[in-house]
């Protein structure tokens, strides 16, 4: 058996378009993924607003204990059995920023609490209410020791962004699938895909380790 790539090379401005597609997708639910967890992890700092804190604990417990696939599902196939009928990228961008946020909420929390607790009682002696001392001390010291557990959640992300192939949104790999669907070249439109999901995922962690580096050498992480 011999490889064939030309259907791929055919193909080229197909699959330039559905990465960048990706790329949008992904980006999009980042940002709602970091806005959510944010939200979420400081209301699982507050055990004793018992509504806020069995929200977010509900959330969390039903987000990290079913598929992300299913989620997507009941997003773009169960909601409009209710009438609401979101478009597929809306589907995909709230699926997997749902999702992500989740992660990202444990990763607020867990860095919030590694932050020494002098630091709120020091703010809080100077006469800052609770919620400018979370804002102006305890986040930002927070915020730089997020970025490298952060970098995996991100990397994580894209990959899982493939499966918003399934809602008819055309990113990298419902690309590809178009092309086998003509060409029948599964193995080599598969093999370019990944190569370029690799490029994605080595060009985030190039980012974030240099990111990372650049703060350890000012002695902030």
């Amino acid at each position: 058996m011999t490889l064939d790539f030309s259907p791929v090379w055919a193909g080229w401005e197909a699959l330039a378009t559905g990465a960048a597609t990706t790329i949008e997708v992904t980006a999009c639910s980042l940002v709602l993924g970091c806005v959510l967890g944010l939200l979420v992890g400081i209301g699982r700092l507050a055990p004793q607003r018992r509504v806020v804190f069995g929200i977010c604990t509900a959330y969390l417990t039903f987000i990290r204990g079913t598929p992300l696939l299913v989620q997507l599902f009941i997003l773009f196939f169960g909601l409009p059995q209710f009438g609401i009928m979101l478009p597929a990228f809306a589907c995909g961008v709230l699926g997997l920023g749902v999702y992500s946020g989740a992660y990202v909420s444990e990763i607020v929390r867990g860095s919030i609490q590694s932050v020494d607790r002098g630091q709120m009682e020091a703010a809080r002696s100077l006469g800052m209410p609770y919620r400018m001392a979370m804002r102006k001390v305890i986040l930002p010291q927070a915020f730089v020791r997020m970025i490298p557990p952060l970098g995996n959640e991100f990397i994580a992300l894209i990959k899982n962004s493939a499966l918003v192939s399934l809602l008819t949104i055309n990113d990298l790999m419902h690309e590809g699938e178009k092309i086998i669907s003509v060409s029948y070249r599964s193995l080599e439109v598969y093999i370019v895909i990944a190569f370029i999901y690799l490029i994605l995922t080595s060009a985030t962690s190039l980012v974030l380790r240099k990111t990372e580096k650049s703060l350890r050498a000012d002695g902030r992480v």
